[in-house]
């Protein structure tokens, strides 16, 4: 008897040009588990390729006409809380990738990613984390940090609902470290951080992980580095 195979991650490209669309369609429909359902030209594009298609994980472009990248993130977010969107950027320390975030991105890929490096973060998106872990992602987070001089004071009076562990695993979480890398650096078992993990969220008001680890640096939790 065969085992089912699990549904492929359907995923939506959205860039203005024809070639970067068609170039990341090749390399996503190539790799097992990933099927590339539609594409759009700009942000108010795919704002409604996103409620007629319901993909899984939308790669979105930040610069493009008619309605940006940013943009089109914060309407998709608000119209379906569950949405996945991994934004694409040219540049690493690009603030409109720290606007995206702030949007409700999960995460972010620069273009000339690899054919994996690609597949990989579709797929950790896809599974709900935040694409938070390489490198990259953590310089884009403390660059932008550096604007914000003094704490949001919102962001101070929310992170006192905080207990004196969940303020250490959102701190955590802003590394960029996973469940399993809190769980061992804490010395607790994993399904005890996902529980944290979830109470920061409700408590905080946040969709993810990224959005955590955002507001952990605006409320001057963490010191950039």
């Amino acid at each position: 008897m065969s085992t089912p195979t699990a549904p492929s991650i359907r995923v939506l490209i959205v860039d203005d040009q024809m070639m970067v669309r068609e170039g990341f369609s090749v390399l996503l429909n190539a790799m097992p588990g990933i099927e590339v359902v539609g594409e759009a030209v700009d942000g108010r594009q795919a704002v409604a390729q996103v409620a007629a298609l319901r993909p899984d994980v939308v790669l979105m472009d930040i610069r493009m006409p008619e309605l940006n990248g940013i943009e089109a993130t914060r309407e998709i977010v608000a119209a379906d809380a569950d949405a996945k969107v991994l934004v694409l950027t040219t540049f690493d320390l690009d603030e409109y990738v720290y606007q995206a975030l702030r949007a409700g991105a999960s995460g972010f890929l620069l273009k000339d990613a690899s054919a994996r490096q690609l597949a990989d973060g579709v797929r950790v998106v896809a599974s709900g984390e935040a694409l938070l872990a390489p490198t990259v992602t953590k310089r884009l987070i403390n660059e932008f940090s550096k604007l914000a001089q003094t704490p949001r004071s919102p962001a101070l009076a929310r992170v006192g609902d905080l207990t004196e562990r969940e303020t250490e695993v959102l701190v955590l979480i802003a590394q960029g470290r996973s469940n399993a890398e809190i769980a061992s650096h804490l010395v607790v078992a994993e399904s005890t951080i996902k529980t944290h993990v979830s109470r920061i969220l409700v408590k905080l008001g946040l969709r993810d992980r990224t959005q955590a680890a955002v507001f952990a640096y605006e409320a001057r939790l963490v010191t950039p580095s």
